[in-house]
């Protein structure tokens, strides 16, 4: 066994005649077992929050959506739809029509919302009969929509009254001067038969409406649409399918994955991550400013038996490492009894939800392999560092006195 290590374990396990020295050491290994602990548990704690956060937009985001390249809209022809037909990793594919839209009900009026023309194979693309906790999905060849449940509050309106119509109104193109509204903008009346609710963001935004129904309002061309929205079979070879799809539709679309169609969200949640995890690391290093504290007080402790080894023959090189062996073993073992404590409050977080979010919802904690790997290269990193600092106190002179 290596000399410095085994002298390093025996200091680790044994105390000293100096009570003090001994409670030093205490809270240094006890703040490190904490620390370890609090980051494993808050990134724990973040990833569930970011898991749950994404579930509601993944339920009506696509494996793979393809957008015009430029402008708002491309033109699909028969030929390049059934080559996509024939592509074996595509399950389904939904075409889309999407614009700005302007709605009115009774004397309330919402300005920012968007319509989303949909076909029929649009349910089996997205689960989105899963988030209408009122009403239904539309049917196809109708002036049925469903609508976000931000847009029903703000208009006041529900679904099926049939007595009053929602009026959706687009601008007409072209030049010259406006003398009525007629001139001005493209008007639908629909019938809400649902509303879904997903997010704050969506529920204020979207307003699904029947493919033909869209097409007529916005005034769109026969093969001419906004997007399609794939949904791939299960272990798809993403860059695979990609260039098949890029093969078919050429460069007049790009095709952007779910992370990609959130891409401000991910950023959102990843910096807010990281944020956290700088925190609790400032935290960790104020922890182990403890362990370099103990390892120097060990050191001026034990300064008789460093002369002995020194006059035995041992080194000062050697003797250095005998105390940064200790300061790493000390914040490994401290780091992996952390680790099991958080991973047994994680646990019993997911068994029996001990904290609550309301009444019915639990706080939200996942556990991701990346997680402990973080923690545990964090602690082995910092204790390196504060174990080569606090063994360098160690000098020829206090060796040979």
């Amino acid at each position: 066994m290596n000399f410095a290590l085994y002298i390093a374990k025996r200091y680790l396990h044994s105390k000293s005649s100096n009570n003090a020295i001994n409670f030093i050491t205490i809270i240094a290994a006890v703040g490190i077992v904490l620390g370890a602990a609090s980051l494993f548990v808050v990134l724990s704690g973040f990833a569930g929050l970011k898991d749950f956060t994404l579930q509601f937009t993944s339920i009506v985001d696509p494996d793979l959506k393809a957008e015009a390249h430029s402008g708002k809209s491309f033109v699909v022809t028969e030929e390049e739809l059934s080559q996509l037909n024939k592509l074996e990793d595509i399950v389904s594919y939904s075409k889309i029509i999407e614009d700005r839209v302007f709605i009115a009900f009774d004397d309330k009026n919402y300005p920012n919302a968007y319509i989303k023309g949909v076909d029929e194979n649009y349910e089996k693309v997205t689960n989105i009969d899963s988030v209408i906790p009122l009403g239904g999905w539309l049917t196809q060849k109708t002036n049925q929509i469903v609508v976000g449940w931000g847009i029903s509050s703000n208009l006041s309106f529900g679904v099926l009254d049939y007595g009053k119509r929602v009026n959706l109104y687009v601008p007409k193109p072209g030049k010259g001067q406006i003398t009525s509204a007629n001139q001005a903008y493209t008007t639908f009346n629909a019938v809400n038969v649902g509303i879904f609710d997903i997010n704050e963001e969506l529920n204020d935004k979207y307003v699904y409406a029947p493919f033909d129904f869209a097409q007529q309002l916005l005034g769109y061309e026969n093969h001419q649409i906004s997007a399609i929205e794939f949904k791939l079979a299960k272990d798809f070879d993403e860059e695979k399918v990609r260039t098949q799809i890029q093969t078919v539709l050429g460069n007049k679309v790009i095709l952007k994955n779910r992370a990609q169609l959130n891409d401000a969200l991910y950023k959102m949640l990843n910096t807010e991550y990281l944020a956290v995890y700088l925190i609790f690391t400032l935290v960790l290093i104020i922890a182990l400013f403890n362990v370099i504290g103990s390892i120097i007080m060990m050191i001026l402790d034990k300064k008789k038996n460093l002369n002995t080894l020194f006059n035995l023959g041992a080194t000062q090189k050697d003797i250095r490492k005998i105390f940064f062996y200790q300061g790493v073993l000390m914040t490994l073992l401290g780091g992996v009894i952390g680790l099991i404590i958080g991973l047994a409050l994680v646990l019993l977080q997911q068994t029996f939800a001990l904290i609550m979010i309301t009444p019915s919802l639990a706080y939200p904690v996942s556990l991701k392999a990346i997680n402990f790997l973080i923690v545990f290269l964090t602690i082995s990193v910092l204790g390196i560092l504060a174990s080569k600092i606090a063994s360098t106190r160690i000098t020829k002179h206090l060796v040979e006195h």
